[in-house]
């Protein structure tokens, strides 16, 4: 993948005069989708599992354009607010997990017509976070990575060279955490995280 960002990075900026330099400000909603790759079996009777229902979060931020030839690269730098819901089988209580993240997606594309296609990593640094999760279980400060990679994928349009419009899918290539100790036990928690990405922009 960096070896594609640099090919494709050189190839816009050997165009010289024919390529094209822009920046924005953008804002979404993105609907996280959480996964357990299996339940996290706390006692016989407590099991903690990924909830069915997807939650809603938001996103705002600046990205950066290079385009030539119908190429482009545009890295993006987003401040995110997400929302996962576990679900605890003893008691049906259904436990929010909230984030607050810097994502900083490096886009490629090509441009069809009136429409962009566009895909590249996405990185997310972990700025905080709070769940009720976090009560229960002794790592509690370490409960989530501090950084994960990912990857966004999807088009895009833009309208009379000043508003863009975007739909991606993102995915997660590792895990939000690593385990979750109770007790003195430590339990496996391989989750990710699944999003349909949404956003707005204006173009300088």
């Amino acid at each position: 993948m960096k070896k594609l960002v640099l090919i494709l990075f050189t190839v816009i900026i050997s165009s010289g005069a024919f390529a094209q330099f822009s920046w924005g400000l953008k804002v979404g909603a993105t609907s996280n989708d959480f996964k357990l790759e299996d339940p996290v079996n706390i006692t016989a009777s407590r099991t903690i599992s990924a909830a069915e229902e997807a939650a809603w979060g938001f996103h705002g931020g600046a990205f950066f354009r290079i385009s030539a030839l119908g190429l482009m690269i545009q890295p993006e730098v987003l401040f995110s607010m997400a929302e996962n819901k576990m679900k605890i089988t003893e008691t049906d209580e259904i436990v929010k997990q909230k984030f607050n993240k810097l994502d900083i997606p490096i886009m490629l594309g090509v441009k069809l017509g009136p429409v962009r296609l566009m895909a590249g990593p996405a990185a997310s640094i972990m700025l905080n976070s709070d769940s009720s999760l976090q009560e229960n279980i002794d790592n509690a400060e370490s409960l989530y990575n501090s950084a994960t990679i990912g990857y966004q994928a999807g088009l895009g349009v833009d309208i009379l060279k000043k508003i863009t419009i975007d739909v991606r899918y993102e995915g997660g290539l590792n895990n939000f955490g690593d385990e979750i100790k109770v007790g003195g036990e430590t339990f496996t928690l391989d989750g990710r995280t699944n999003a349909i990405v949404l956003s707005a922009g204006i173009m300088f």
